[in-house]
């Protein structure tokens, strides 16, 4: 097995980001030097011994800082930023996340997103303090993925699900389950405004995006395929931003494994072939939003 220490290095960085730790305090906790570990997160060779050691301090398997077939990750923190390194260096992006897909989505979602992400917590959560504080990281660490994917525009193929957008609109953006009427029709609304986006956007027909409605049921977890030449990297993902979001609970899997990225492809071929595309999608979309507005009693 060869070690890319580089994309070792990757891994400690989003695995350490995660722990909440510093630079200076991983240092001081197994005995080297803070530059030593700037120097390990930039890719360059360390010991298997202190391997070891980053990966008992950090709370995650060696194979998993490795690399090795499987990285298993609990922390939403680490997953968004191990996505953030791998959309540095894709070359196309394939995304199945539920009604919204990140980097695709409005100025507007963001700027609601930390709100709404911090209300998703509930007030008996463990670790509540530690929680609200990860959502601040989070938030950063998306801003960073939105800033590149503008300035190197990957292709991205993004397969959204017909039902998952219904049940946006009608609950609207909520992180609680009970919202005050007035603040619910708010929600509804900005929930109107992202799928009237996709809507434009779809119509627009911008170079290197490519949407797919999926009018059939979608499997529940959202996974990722990153393309950089011939390496395939598959991300599998608990963690969801927008609709019924959560940042707290789950194990995301990242692999590079070809038996399943294969498979995952497989699925992704399928459900393409069957999605609609272009102004049929559009036009179904709209169709949605005429459907939940006058179910809303904003038409007659």
């Amino acid at each position: 097995m060869t070690l890319r220490y580089d994309e070792i290095g990757q891994r400690l960085r989003a695995f350490r980001l995660g722990s909440g730790m510093s630079a200076d305090e991983v240092a001081s906790r197994i005995g080297i030097s803070r530059t030593a570990v700037y120097r390990f997160e930039k890719g360059e060779v360390v010991k298997i011994e202190t391997l070891i050691g980053l990966a008992e301090l950090l709370d995650v398997s060696l194979p998993t800082l490795l690399g090795v077939e499987i990285e298993y990750i609990s922390s939403a923190v680490t997953y968004f930023e191990r996505l953030r390194q791998l959309e540095t260096e894709a070359n196309q992006i394939i995304v199945l996340a539920g009604p919204i897909s990140y980097l695709l989505a409005s100025d507007d979602f963001h700027e609601s997103l930390e709100r709404l992400l911090k209300e998703s917590v509930p007030e008996s959560a463990d670790h509540r303090d530690q929680t609200l504080v990860d959502i601040e990281r989070i938030i950063e660490i998306l801003k960073e993925r939105k800033a590149n994917y503008l300035a190197r525009r990957p292709t991205i193929v993004n397969l959204m699900s017909a039902h998952d957008i219904v049940r946006l609109l009608r609950s609207g953006f909520v992180g609680q389950p009970f919202v005050p009427p007035d603040d619910l029709t708010e929600r509804r609304a900005r929930a109107r405004r992202e799928v009237q986006h996709f809507i434009d956007l779809i119509e627009g027909e911008p170079i290197g995006i490519q949407v797919g409605l999926v009018t059939g049921t979608l499997p529940h977890s959202s996974f990722q395929i990153f393309r950089k030449g011939d390496v395939k990297t598959l991300s599998i993902s608990p963690f969801r931003l927008g609709e019924q979001p959560n940042v707290r609970l789950g194990v995301a899997m990242i692999t590079n494994t070809d038996e399943a990225i294969a498979l995952h492809e497989r699925t992704i071929d399928q459900m393409w072939r069957e999605a609609l595309k272009g102004r049929e999608a559009a036009a179904y979309l709209r169709k949605l939003l005429e459907t939940v507005d006058r179910e809303n009693g904003l038409i007659p």
